[in-house]
Formats: C-alpha cells, sequence, structure tokens
C-alpha cells in the first residue's frame, strides 16, 4: 500500500478533516457512558444531588453541623448561608421551593458563595454524616456499635440528647468522632465514597424541608441526558461526514488509479506487453484496485478511530473500575491471540486467490474469443471441464478464507459477552461491599466493549490489509514497470518540408528475454513516394520489421530514419501522426462505422470518409445499407466478415492521409478481384506517400516499385518483380506456387 501513497496526496486536506472529526467523533463516543454513569449514580442513587453541598438546611441541622467542623470551618459555612424566615424579602419566592419555611427559619446558600462551598465538600460531608449517625443512634442506640464500633452507650439515661453531650465534650473529642466517619469509609473507597454519601444525606435534607426531591431527581436527568443526547447527535454528525469523505477519497484515488493504471499500460510497447497477460492486466485495473478502494475507505474511517476509542477507553475504564484492569488486559490478550492465528492462516491465500482469479479470467476470455473454434474442433467439454478446474481451485481457496473470516465473528461475539458476563460479576461483588457504585461498573462494562470493539475493527482492517497490500503490490507493479519505447528528452522535429523517406541502417532485433535476434543486419532505403513489397517465409520477420517503424518496438542494434531523422529522436506522437497503420489483425471498436473511421482523424469530412470507403472496396456495404456511415459496429467488429474488416481498417487508415502507409499482411482475406481493384485504386489516392505492403501474396506486391525478400529474418534480396523472378530463388519459389507458369512469365 505503501507504494500507492502519492494517490493519497490530492486528498491529504480531506484526510486530515476526516482525522479531526475521527477524534471528535471518539471523544463523544467516550464521553457517553460517563454520561450514563452519571445519571445512574447521582440522577438515581443521589436524587439528582451532584455534591454535598446543600442548597438549604434546617436551623438544627445547622447547628448541629457546627458541632464537627473547626471555628474557621464554621465560620465561612455561616457567612455562606443566609437565614431566610417570614420578614425575608424572598421569602414569598423561597416558601414555593422550600415548603418548611412555613414553620422554620431556614438557612439558604448564597448564590454568589456555591463555587466557594466546593472546597468545603468533603468537610459537609463528614459532618452530615455524622450527624444523620448521630440522630439514628438517638432514634436506636442498638445502633451505635454497627456505625462506630467501640462506642459504648449503655451507661447514657434513656432519652438523653447527644447532641447537647457531644456540645459538651471538648472539640478534640468531637473530631475522634468525624474520624471514625473516616475510618467507616476507607474500605469503601475514601473521600470519594464520604461524598457519595453526603449527597444521599443532603437528599435527607431535602426531603425533611419538603422540597420536591422528585422533581430535583428528574431535572438531573433530562439535563444530563439532554447533553447526552446532544453529544450523540455530535458523534453521528461525525460519522457521517467521516463515512462520505473517506468515500469520496477511496473513490478518488480509485479513480486516479484506474486512469494512471489505464494511460501508462496503454504507452507499453510490446516488451512490456509480453510481461502481462491481458487478463491480469483487466483483473488488476478493476478487482485489485476495487479491493484497494474498499479497505481505503475503511482504513480511513478505522485506523485512526479505533486506536483513540482503545487508548482512551482504557484510560476511562481504568478511573472509573481500577480494580479490574485484569478483565482488560485479559479480554485484548485473548483477542490479540484469536487475530494473530487468524492472520497467519489467511494472509498466504490472499495473493493465491488474485493468481486464481487471473487465471480464471483468462481461460473465461480464452474462450469467449476463441469460441468459433472451440466449436470447430468439439472441444466444449474439454473447455468446460478446464473452467471448472479453475473455478473450484478459486472457490475452494476463496471459501477457506471466507470460513476462517466466519468463525471469527462468533469468536469475537463470545469474547464479548463472555467479558461482559465477567465485568457483571466481579463488578456486582463490589457494589455489593459499596466499592463501587452501579453506574460506574455500567460505564465499565461499555468501555470493556469498546476497547474490545475497537480491537475487532483492528482485527479486521489486519485482516483486510494483506489482501489489499497483495493488490497494490500487482498494481504498482505495473505502474513501476518503465516503458522501453518513450519520448526523447530532447526531441528532434522533422523537416519541414516532410519527405516520407524512410531508411534501415544495419537493423537487428530480439525480442526481450529471446536468446537470438529475429531481424539480422537488416539494411535498406525507402525513397519518398515509393510503394515497396515485403514479401518471406512463415516467421522470417515482416511483421516485426514494419512494426519497427512507428517504434511498437524499439531496434536492438542500428537505427531506422524517417525523413531523415532516427525516429528514436523525435516524438511518438509526431512520429505516429505521420504513419497509416493497417494491422494483420482487424481491430474494430464498438460504435458505429463512422466514428472507427474517425479514428484516423476527428474532424475529417463526411465526403473523406465516403472516398475511403470507395478506395477500401467497402462502399458496396456500408453505403448501400440503410444506415450508411451510422451503421452499428458489435464488440470486435463480430457483425462484420473479415474481409469486410479489413477493408473498414484500410478505409480508417485512408482517412488519416499520412505521408507513410503500412499494410501488414491486410490483404490477405480479399479475393483476388477484389485485392486488385483496392491496389489500382490505392496507387491513384496515395500520390507522393510512401507504401510499405506486407503480403503473403506475390499478386498484391508484384507491382510494387521495389519488393524486400525476408527469410529467416535477414534480407537476401530486393528488386523489381522480374528481378527477384530471375535471381533469387526464394520469391521464384514463392511465386512458383502462387502464380500460373504464364503469370511467371510475364
Amino acid at each position: 500500500m505503501l507504494r500507492l501513497r502519492r494517490y493519497l496526496k490530492p486528498y491529504l486536506g480531506l484526510v486530515l478533516v476526516s482525522v479531526a472529526l475521527l477524534f471528535l467523533q471518539a471523544n463523544a463516543d467516550l464521553a457517553l457512558p460517563d454520561y450514563m454513569s452519571r445519571i445512574v449514580n447521582v440522577g438515581i442513587q443521589q436524587g439528582g444531588v451532584e455534591r454535598p453541598v446543600p442548597e438549604a438546611l434546617r436551623t438544627s441541622t445547622m447547628d448541629h453541623l457546627g458541632l464537627f467542623l473547626t471555628d474557621e470551618e464554621k465560620a465561612e459555612l455561616l457567612s455562606s448561608y443566609v437565614l431566610v424566615d417570614r420578614s425575608s424579602p424572598d421569602f414569598s419566592r423561597q416558601v414555593v421551593r422550600i415548603p418548611a419555611l412555613e414553620k422554620e427559619p431556614v438557612f439558604v446558600v448564597k448564590p454568589d458563595r456555591v463555587a466557594t462551598l466546593q472546597g468545603l465538600a468533603p468537610v459537609i460531608a463528614r459532618g452530615l454524616l455524622v450527624v444523620r449517625a448521630v440522630e439514628q443512634i438517638q432514634a436506636n442506640p442498638a445502633q451505635a456499635q454497627s456505625m462506630f464500633p467501640g462506642l459504648d452507650l449503655s451507661r447514657l439515661p434513656p432519652g438523653a440528647d447527644l447532641f447537647a453531650l457531644l456540645e459538651s465534650l471538648p472539640a478534640s473529642q468531637r473530631a475522634r468522632v468525624v474520624a471514625l466517619v473516616d475510618q467507616r469509609f476507607a474500605a469503601l473507597g475514601g473521600e470519594k465514597a464520604i461524598l457519595q454519601a453526603g449527597a444521599r444525606a443532603v437528599l435527607q435534607e431535602y426531603e425533611a424541608l419538603g422540597m420536591d426531591t422528585l422533581g430535583l431527581r428528574n431535572s438531573y436527568i433530562l439535563r444530563v441526558g439532554g447533553q447526552m443526547l446532544l453529544i450523540a447527535l455530535v458523534s453521528a454528525a461525525a460519522t457521517l461526514t467521516v463515512g462520505f469523505l473517506s468515500a469520496r477519497v477511496a473513490a478518488g484515488v480509485a479513480r486516479d488509479l484506474r486512469l494512471d493504471f489505464f494511460s501508462h499500460v496503454m504507452r507499453f510497447s510490446g516488451a512490456e506487453m509480453e510481461r502481462f497477460s491481458t487478463a491480469s492486466l483487466i483483473t488488476r485495473s478493476t478487482n485489485d484496485i476495487t479491493q484497494i478502494q474498499m479497505v481505503m475507505m475503511f482504513l480511513l474511517r478505522m485506523v485512526f478511530y479505533a486506536p483513540i476509542i482503545g487508548v482512551g477507553g482504557v484510560i476511562r475504564a481504568l478511573r472509573k473500575g481500577p480494580s479490574m484492569w485484569w478483565i482488560l488486559g485479559l479480554a485484548v490478550s485473548v483477542l490479540v491471540g484469536v487475530v494473530s492465528v487468524l492472520f497467519r492462516i489467511t494472509v498466504p491465500r490472499f495473493r493465491v486467490i488474485q493468481e486464481l482469479l487471473d487465471r480464471l479470467n483468462r481461460i473465461a476470455r480464452e474462450n469467449l474469443t476463441g469460441m468459433m473454434v472451440i466449436r470447430a474442433f468439439n472441444r466444449e467439454r474439454y473447455e468446460e471441464e478446464r473452467f471448472d478446474a479453475a473455478n473450484r481451485d478459486f472457490t475452494r481457496t476463496a471459501l477457506f478464507v471466507n470460513r476462517v473470516a466466519v468463525f471469527a465473528m462468533p469468536m469475537m461475539m463470545v469474547l464479548m459477552n463472555g467479558v461482559s458476563v465477567l465485568i457483571i460479576w466481579v463488578g456486582a461483588h463490589q457494589v455489593a461491599r459499596a466499592t463501587m457504585q452501579v453506574g460506574d461498573m455500567m460505564a465499565f462494562l461499555q468501555y470493556a466493549m469498546q476497547i474490545v470493539f475497537s480491537f475487532m475493527m483492528l482485527s479486521m482492517l489486519f485482516v483486510m490489509l494483506p489482501r489489499a497490500d497483495v493488490a497494490a503490490g500487482r498494481v504498482a507493479e505495473v505502474l513501476e514497470t518503465p516503458v522501453t519505447v518513450r519520448d526523447p528528452d530532447t526531441p528532434q522535429p522533422f523537416p519541414d518540408p516532410f519527405a516520407p523517406s524512410l531508411e534501415f541502417r544495419h537493423v537487428s532485433f530480439r525480442y526481450p528475454g529471446a536468446e537470438e535476434d529475429v531481424l539480422h543486419d537488416i539494411t535498406f532505403r525507402v525513397s519518398p513516394g515509393e510503394t515497396v513489397g515485403i514479401i518471406g517465409t512463415t516467421g522470417s520477420g515482416k511483421s516485426t520489421l514494419v512494426n519497427l517503424i512507428p517504434r511498437f518496438y524499439d531496434v536492438t542494434e542500428g537505427a531506422i530514419y524517417v525523413g531523415g531523422v532516427d525516429v528514436r529522436r523525435v516524438q511518438l506522437r509526431d512520429l505516429r501522426s505521420r504513419i497509416g497503420y493497417v494491422p494483420q489483425q482487424s481491430n474494430l471498436f464498438s460504435g458505429t462505422i463512422e466514428s472507427n473511421l474517425r479514428y484516423g482523424s476527428e474532424d475529417a469530412g463526411e465526403e473523406v470518409l465516403r472516398r475511403a470507403l470507395e478506395i477500401a472496396q467497402a462502399s458496396d456495404f456500408v453505403l448501400s445499407h440503410d444506415q450508411g456511415l451510422a451503421m452499428e459496429v458489435a464488440q470486435g467488429g463480430a457483425n462484420f466478415s473479415g474481409g469486410q474488416k479489413q477493408r473498414l481498417s484500410i478505409a480508417r487508415a485512408l482517412v488519416k492521409q499520412p505521408s507513410i502507409y503500412i499494410f501488414d499482411d491486410c490483404f490477405s482475406a480479399l479475393d483476388y478481384r477484389t485485392d486488385a481493384r483496392l491496389r489500382r485504386a490505392l496507387r491513384e489516392y496515395v500520390g507522393n506517400s510512401t507504401v510499405i505492403i506486407v503480403s503473403q501474396r506475390v499478386a498484391t506486391i508484384k507491382d510494387a516499385d521495389r519488393i524486400l525478400v525476408l527469410d529467416e529474418g535477414r534480407l537476401i534480396a530486393q528488386g523489381t518483380h522480374q528481378e527477384l523472378l530471375e535471381r533469387c530463388d526464394v520469391y521464384r519459389e514463392i511465386a512458383a506456387s502462387q502464380l500460373r507458369l504464364m503469370e511467371v512469365a510475364a
């Protein structure tokens, strides 16, 4: 994947925005369990009282609370409250909220002192807990031992006022009573447990004052729940935006990859095309890039989100339940072990899958293009078995990988449910011992699920990434393949005016990877306006020779000159714009006859198109048709015969009106009469253009100005038809095998 990282550069801005949104989404998702914990702990268990700083206190509670504070703490507490009674200016407003004002004065906290009192929250909590404990002991002395071990009240007279007794004691002894509260709550969580118990004591005070505790609880739950809903909406919005951006980036990268891949392959010479099969190139440009696109989208959405969730979840979970850290460690260890096993099993199979897909596509393509041959030789059964074998191999490997992936999901679910049960079992015991609140246990459970889920997402990524990495490697292999036939760094223009001469100077050529040359020291010159025929035995290198002219391959030794310039020193576009090439295999593209002819020249007028069809002897079946030039051309020209496709290919080259024509054995499907008529019309049309005709037929080239005879890659003779008949045995044998004796003598 790193080999293709440059394709991400145009989308770096979108990637950074996605990362920022993922960070926002992860933090929002991590905040939700904490809000849920607050709703349970504060909203439900503490009745909506967030901290043990009461908004109102009865005078008796204030007096009793003062017994367990230092003089400084008591003074600060009293300065933070104001005594409200019937004579107070805001009595009518306060009595609605505090009904006890109807019977007695009440201390109400000053609004500007609430923040100051937060520092006294632990002190107030301890004092309130002692006050509540003393009130319970006074109501039931038998509870004294359970609340304050070692405190013996059996010698006190019945009905004794414990607060009056405590008031008579020195401050140091009252401080010892407060210390007993710390000892009692030390095993239950220390100061945190004291603050929670103090909040419940404040709720009891509100109930004694007749305040609407149910409304207080509901108000808190609705407020925190509303915040929770808002955070969930922010997370959802971030999720949708990241999904859109990741899809846009992935699709854009895939589009750019396909474009560059196609453009690069279009510049391949024959040497590069021999390295990759057509089926493999199709698979790489479609299936492989699709794999990259899918993983890229998943990668952008999860590679940043999952680690943030995992690390943040661990930190927040340990804050909620530090004693249960071992559960997280156990879950992550098991998960990593399972993923490692899956990774080692599946990764080696991914490259095999892509190779098998190449093989399957190659067999399918061969069968579709060679269907007529298969039917002619009654090989349908054999080809079906060959395709079935490839299909079974691919299916078998794909099923193995899919079965492993299917097995992984139940394993993950068992792990998640097992972790949930373990957390609930351990957490329930801690809740029973009052060392953990229910809300904290629930939050810990959610954080654990987020942690496990983040590792699951990373594990899925680690399973998908190797396959995409294989696909990326296959695509990069093509993109990094150097193009051997390319424009020079400093191109040289053709001279103006351009003279379409052609010269081979000691040209030798060897196919890449071959041990021997297929062309040996070829030297000849073609003057402007000259028609040259090339003939030779099968495999003598005729097509290879003419393929060197437009630089489909580059020569191994020597040089080729067009218009007096080495073809390797001019731009490919400039060179090929002056050449009209008709290959052995007639290639027509799906569309219309007009669109195919305009491959030669997009701006050609209709008269030029019709003239080209007439010269190519194609007007009889094109212009006589109802649709004419608008006649549809099926894929590969399947709706035309071999001779018709050859004539249309010739017409396409004629529309271009180039300076040099190369006809590579493209008259082979024409009958002799059509061949003769076409060549006769062609001589009149090409004018001063240079014409190279490769043919196996002597009749096609016997009227050429000069004929080159090739044999086993060597130029063994050149001259006119008559000259070669007299002094070239190879040419004479070819001619004798094709022409009647009287034609040979002519």
